[in-house]
C-alpha cells in the first residue's frame, strides 16, 4: 500500500473518531500501537481535528474574553505538538532512507515528506467539514451548490497532494531526491527565545 493510502485511511479513521463525541476535550484512543507509522498519522490527525474546533470556538464574537485567552494558549500548545508529531514522522524516514546513497544531481525538496503529510491531515479535515455543509439541511440551495463545487475542486487536490507525496518519497527511495529536514525552530513557545518571557525575569 502506498503511503498516501496509508495515511487517508488513517486520517478518514481518525476524523470519525473524533467526531463520534466532537468534544475538544475528549481524549484520543490511539488504536495502533506505539512504534508504528500510523500511530504517527493518527495522534497528528487527531491534533489537528481537536485543533480545527478549537479554530471555531474561538472565533464566536461573544465569547468569555478570559475563555478566548485560554483557548488561545491551548492552540498554541496545539500548534507545538502537532510541530513534533510532524518532526516524529520525519524521523521515521530519515531512519528508513537512512543508506539511500543520493545520485549525482539529485535535488531537495520545497518540503520534507512529513510536511507535505502535514498538508495531507488538513485537507482531510477540509473534505470532511465541507461534506457536512454540501449535507446540511437547512442550508440554502446556493450554499449547497457552492459547498459542491468547493468540494469537487478538494477531491482533485486530494489526488494530487496524495500523488505528489507517493513521487515524492519514490525519488528519495531512488537517490533522485535528498532526504533532507530543517527543525521548525519554533521560537514563541520557548522562554528563553521569547523576549516577552525572557524579558518576565527582569
Amino acid at each position: 500500500m502506498k503511503i498516501s493510502s496509508t495515511c487517508i485511511e488513517v486520517f478518514q479513521k481518525s476524523v470519525s473518531d473524533y467526531h463520534q463525541h466532537n468534544d475538544v476535550d475528549t481524549p484520543a484512543q490511539n488504536p495502533y500501537e506505539k512504534g508504528q507509522l500510523e500511530y504517527l498519522f493518527y495522534w497528528k490527525n487527531y491534533i489537528d481535528t481537536v485543533q480545527w474546533h478549537l479554530e471555531d470556538i474561538v472565533r464566536d464574537p461573544n465569547i468569555d474574553p478570559e475563555k478566548g485567552i485560554e483557548l488561545k494558549r491551548r492552540i498554541d500548545k496545539s500548534n507545538q505538538e502537532r510541530t513534533d508529531v510532524v518532526e516524529h514522522i520525519d524521523d521515521y524516514f530519515l531512519q528508513l532512507y537512512k543508506d539511500v546513497a543520493a545520485a549525482i544531481g539529485a535535488t531537495v525538496n520545497t518540503e520534507s515528506p512529513a510536511w507535505a503529510i502535514d498538508r495531507l491531515s488538513i485537507l482531510m479535515l477540509k473534505i470532511w467539514h465541507m461534506r457536512e455543509e454540501v449535507e446540511r439541511k437547512e442550508a440554502s440551495e446556493e450554499h449547497i451548490q457552492k459547498c459542491q463545487m468547493r468540494l469537487n475542486i478538494l477531491n482533485e487536490q486530494l489526488v494530487d497532494l496524495s500523488t505528489s507525496i507517493d513521487e515524492l518519497l519514490a525519488d528519495i527511495e531512488a537517490g533522485n531526491k535528498k532526504m533532507k529536514v530543517y527543525r521548525q525552530m519554533k521560537m514563541y513557545n520557548d522562554p528563553s527565545l521569547n523576549p516577552i518571557l525572557y524579558n518576565l525575569k527582569k
